[in-house]
């Protein structure tokens, strides 16, 4: 019994660490962060489904906090959340092909963050040019950052990252 305590304890170590750092990195960045054109390195660690479950609630909270420290419209706060934490189960389900670990963020925020800029915030721009630069952001934050990441974190995998049951 002991041992599912232990493991649930490191689960929600785990995530708690990922929710703080991903709203550090977001708050440190913040002019990046935000807006129509963002960078937000943060979502750099949209890749770490690939390494453990608890990265899941671990992003979408962290995305969830950075929005609301920073002041974000709660239509911000509620589903660019939802988008991250849609991008991060999609990443833990296609965990068994590495390379395909960063499309599901860069998809889910792709598609949902442009509406979000729209009705959160009145962006004037045509959804499918928000599409291309919050696409950008998301493959340069996800796809290249969170690439190098996950290259920097595999020696780690066994050590750091070992199974965890909910």
């Amino acid at each position: 019994m002991k041992t599912k305590t232990a493991n649930r304890t490191y689960f929600m170590v785990q995530a708690a660490a990922i929710a703080a750092i991903y709203t550090v990195l977001t708050m440190v960045f913040a002019p990046l962060s935000f807006g129509a054109v963002q960078f937000r390195i943060s979502e750099a660690l949209c890749i770490l489904p690939f390494f453990t479950p608890a990265a899941i609630p671990g992003v979408a909270l962290g995305c969830l906090l950075s929005n609301l420290l920073c002041g974000a419209a709660a239509l911000d706060v509620i589903f660019g959340s939802i988008a991250t934490l849609i991008g991060a189960v999609g990443s833990y389900a296609v965990r068994g092909t590495k390379w395909a670990v960063c499309l599901p963020p860069i998809i889910s925020n792709t598609l949902i963050i442009p509406w979000v800029l729209r009705y959160a915030y009145g962006s004037e721009d045509m959804i499918w040019f928000a599409m291309i630069t919050v696409g950008i952001g998301e493959i340069l934050a996800i796809g290249v950052l969170g690439n190098l990441l996950m290259a920097a974190l595999e020696p780690l995998r066994k050590v750091v990252f070992r199974k965890t049951a909910v």
